[in-house]
């Protein structure tokens, strides 16, 4: 069996059995105590991998964390059935915020609250947080040093993307009507990995913002 043959086939077995995605460099350590085996073996083996797939269920996808083998989108709803919970259901307004941080980030909550005409209730933001899509990247130098945030690795992860370069574009980001399509159309390749949602945000805790 041939280099590159036997390599794609551990790979298989590695994916498989990760409970995360494995960069390059983490792999590639992998093999290091065989010796001769160089970072560009790895590669051509994941490709190799991957043409092997083609037509398969399952899927080689590279997101921003690395590589991970996972079932095609396609066939979500039938893996779906294996689980009797319901699958999460995120409300409009906490869409809204996702999309707002991922094409104007670094932003603060005011900046939300100001595009999307309504206060911004805690609980959005603290489950964005909880499922490790958003964090604080930093402070603006305003009055107050107001927290910025702005999408993580996991958020990447999440929805299939290698980086914020893969975002759907938008002309203009100022309906948020058009940034919650946008997030759909992401969210309708997520993996079937992505958790649990906790408890849905209350719209109701939501006011109209005051703009001073």
């Amino acid at each position: 069996m041939e280099v590159k043959e036997r390599l794609a086939q551990i790979l298989e077995a590695l994916l498989l059995a990760a409970d995360q995605p494995l960069s390059l460099d983490v792999l590639f350590r992998l093999f290091q105590a065989e010796g001769g085996v160089t970072k560009k073996d790895v590669k051509a083996a994941l490709e190799l991998l991957g043409s092997r797939l083609e037509g398969r269920a399952v899927e080689l996808r590279e997101v921003a964390s690395g590589y991970r083998l996972q079932v095609r989108p396609e066939y979500a709803g039938w893996v779906g059935k294996l689980w009797q919970e319901r699958p999460p259901r995120f409300s409009r307004a906490l869409l809204e915020t996702l999309a707002l941080v991922c094409y104007r980030q670094p932003i603060t909550r005011g900046e939300i609250e100001e595009i999307r005409g309504v206060s911004l209730s805690p609980n959005i933001v603290k489950t964005l947080i909880e499922r490790g899509w958003v964090r604080e990247v930093g402070v603006k130098e305003v009055p107050g040093r107001p927290a910025l945030l702005g999408t993580t690795a996991q958020f990447l992860d999440d929805f299939n993307l290698k980086s914020l370069d893969e975002l759907p574009t938008l002309p203009e980001i100022k309906d948020p009507a058009q940034l919650e399509a946008a997030l759909a159309r992401l969210g309708a390749h997520a993996p079937l990995e992505v958790p649990p949602a906790e408890a849905k945000p209350d719209e109701a805790d939501e006011q109209p913002a005051t703009v001073h």
